[in-house]
């Protein structure tokens, strides 16, 4: 029987208390003497089911941060863990291949998952309308709008049936009426699978409005400069109230953060 990625989430949570944890992370590029610094001893961890948006300026090193965790590069410095295997990862782009279907893309990360080919296909039309594109599995990229191909690169990013899935800024290319609707889909299927997300962005309100707990980072180079726990319930929205206020308090600490290290 083919384990879903809800059952993956529940067991994880009663066997390990994080699927990633960040020990004093360094980062830096160039060569001996003339490096770089872009990141400077950062620990965390992400709990099992939890939503965590790292936030920060631009440049400031939150898209390496997440190529780390998500084994694409390899720290200068510490150590990180992801005890459920190699993370998902969705980017800014979907990164579909235009020569297949909606659902022969999702049907590729099962095939490397190892998912029996008789199986694949019933699969993915069930990753597709958990993302709300039923019927769309014949549909060409082409076909489909900027919103649809961001649903279909995340039903591909769930189908690794990993228990983290990594986001970075997966919505900042899109329409602000667009990005609102796939907010509240991505809610939706966190809530509905328990996978813990880590959610890159540089957009203070998109982290109000998503995640559990905020944290920012400082301009390069990048060390955690303070952590918010939101405890606004959910269903949110862009424009309640609550939202507001935290996203006023968020960007007047950032603000702090650019001053401090001489960034206009």
């Amino acid at each position: 029987m083919t384990t879903t990625i809800s059952e993956t989430s529940a067991r994880t949570r009663t066997e390990v208390p994080y699927v990633a944890r960040i020990e004093h992370i360094s980062k830096a590029f160039g060569r001996p003497g003339a490096a770089q610094q872009v990141l400077d001893d950062i620990s965390l961890d992400v709990a099992p089911g939890e939503f965590v948006c790292l936030l920060g300026a631009s440049g400031c090193g939150k898209s390496t941060l997440l190529s780390l965790v998500a084994g694409l590069d390899q720290p200068s410095a510490g150590s990180i863990e992801t005890p459920g295997g190699r993370p998902a990862l969705m980017f800014q782009e979907h990164a579909l291949f235009p020569w297949l279907t909606a659902g022969r893309n999702i049907e590729l990360a099962l095939r490397m998952r190892g998912v029996a080919r008789g199986e694949r296909r019933e699969h993915a039309e069930q990753l597709l309308e958990l993302v709300r594109l039923k019927g769309a599995y014949g549909k060409r990229v082409h076909e489909l709008s900027g919103g649809m191909r961001q649903r279909v690169a995340m039903a591909r990013a769930l189908a690794q049936d990993s228990n983290l899935l990594l986001m970075d800024e997966p919505f900042a290319a899109l329409d602000a009426i667009t990005r609102d609707v796939l907010h509240e889909e991505l809610t939706r299927v966190w809530e509905s699978t328990g996978v813990s997300v880590l959610f890159v962005t540089h957009n203070v309100r998109e982290a109000a409005r998503l995640a559990q707990r905020v944290v920012l980072l400082s301009s390069r180079p990048g060390r955690i400069a303070r952590e918010w726990q939101v405890r606004i319930p959910h269903p949110r929205r862009i424009e309640d109230a609550a939202v507001a206020d935290l996203s006023v308090e968020i960007t007047e600490e950032l603000r702090r953060e650019i001053r401090r290290h001489g960034q206009h």
